[in-house]
């Protein structure tokens, strides 16, 4: 059985918009941050972030700028733009009352896994 696409979707959103509220990162950057911020439960591939951003750029949540790394190499940098973080709150505010409901229900279970 696997997760929804509209759940994965604003998980990975949710994250992204979390991680650019500290600084600005490049698409590989954000990738390793995730994975180390999750101990290595959350690995995001780039085919599943960079179609995320592109709809996070045209929705304005983010902007992005490139930057010249070396004498030939751009890197695009991503920026959380005033609407995005309004937008992180939200999804923040979903994620929190979705994930009472449910470990109100199976709260037993979680601690027994642990």
């Amino acid at each position: 059985m696997g997760v929804s696409d509209s759940l994965k979707k604003g998980t990975v959103e949710l994250l992204i918009l979390k991680l650019l509220q500290d600084r600005d990162m490049y698409g590989y950057e954000i990738t390793q941050e995730l994975q180390t911020r999750s101990n290595g439960y959350f690995v995001l591939q780039e085919g599943s972030l960079y179609p995320t951003l592109y709809r996070m750029l045209e929705r304005k949540l983010i902007s992005d700028r490139q930057e010249l790394v070396g004498r030939r190499r751009t890197r695009v940098y991503y920026h959380l733009e005033e609407e995005g973080l309004k937008k992180y709150e939200l999804i923040k505010a979903e994620y929190l009352a979705l994930n009472k409901g449910i470990m109100t229900i199976i709260g037993d279970d979680a601690k027994k896994a642990e």
